[in-house]
């Protein structure tokens, strides 16, 4: 599927069950038609790298993922030589009688260039681009950011044994960065940006109501209430969409149709990742958290504020 306007996108990221904003369709839009990578920032479990999942989805085609980490070198991104199959060719060359006359492309020969994500995405032959998803930039060392960037000016990488391989179809290419380096301002002038915030309580609601459809109503709107006021407070780190929607499947296997106290501090570790934190919640501070919670939703209620669908968060 190919998406030609903005409410067509976003439509088609719903039915994927990703609740899009009209900004952030609006950014994928504009990279789609532009023919420009995206970077989108945001602090983890926001939903960046589903954006480029889900993306994949919409349109159709392979999704192909590079996770940056401190150390990553061309050998695991771009390309590496497959060096036992190319010994054991030298053994059979010489087996054969024929080492000597052998040349180096006999054994430096896209038969044994072993593909990593980066020289997949380019030389892709699938009738539509895949999308390359180069997850968590900012883990990087500045030297493979500088090294992306040359890549993605001309979407070509030299292989000097081969040649140059060009992208006859450039792949659709979302950046992601959780912040905790700047990326270069080169880098970012050859992208479209976008950041992603946390949610608001209607839009995480819907996002709830999509990923968990069986999710009964009113634990639903605790739960977010509950994750709203807890990103207010002062923790070491404060749950993401990605902890809030794991923290209502714990609070559902465990048979909760509304918050507890109790069970809110049996399921803290699906919510919150440091033990400072926890601990912070426990002895009181999940029950006065909870208190206000309750107060918050039955306001709601009686102002007869309707469950928001997926469509009235995002149109």
């Amino acid at each position: 599927m190919q998406p030609f306007t903005i409410d067509a996108l976003q439509a088609a990221f719903d039915a994927e069950r990703y609740v899009a904003d009209r900004d952030l369709a609006t950014a994928l839009y504009l990279s789609l038609v532009l023919d420009r990578p995206l970077l989108l920032e945001g602090e983890a479990g926001v939903g960046k790298t589903e954006v480029g999942r889900t993306l994949a989805a919409v349109l159709e085609t392979e999704l192909i993922r590079l996770q940056c980490y401190e150390g990553l070198d061309v050998n695991t991104a771009v390309y590496e030589w497959d060096y036992p199959r190319q010994m054991l060719e030298i053994r059979l060359l010489e087996a054969r009688g024929e080492a000597k006359s052998a040349a180096t492309r006999d054994i430096f020969s896209e038969a044994f260039l072993i593909r990593r994500p980066l020289l997949r995405a380019l030389g892709n032959s699938r009738p539509a681009p895949p999308v390359l998803l180069i997850d968590e930039i900012d883990r990087a060392d500045e030297e493979f950011e500088a090294y992306l960037l040359e890549v993605l000016a001309d979407f070509a990488i030299t292989i000097p044994e081969i040649g140059t391989i060009k992208a006859a179809r450039p792949p659709r290419v979302i950046i992601t960065s959780n912040r905790t380096r700047e990326v270069h301002d080169a880098l970012k002038r050859r992208c479209l940006y976008h950041w992603i915030d946390y949610p608001t309580a209607e839009r995480e609601l819907a996002i709830l109501s999509r990923r968990m459809p069986d999710l009964p109503e009113t634990l639903a709107r605790e739960v977010v209430a509950f994750v709203q006021r807890l990103r207010s407070a002062d923790l070491t780190k404060v749950p993401g969409i990605a902890e809030t929607i794991d923290w209502a499947a714990a609070l559902v296997a465990l048979g909760a149709k509304r918050l507890e106290a109790e069970q809110i501090e049996r399921t803290l570790g699906a919510l919150l990742k440091y033990q400072e934190d926890v601990s912070a919640m426990r002895g009181g501070g999940a029950s006065k958290l909870l208190d206000e919670v309750r107060v918050g939703v039955r306001g709601d209620a009686t102002s007869h504020v309707a469950r928001p669908t997926s469509h009235e968060v995002t149109g």
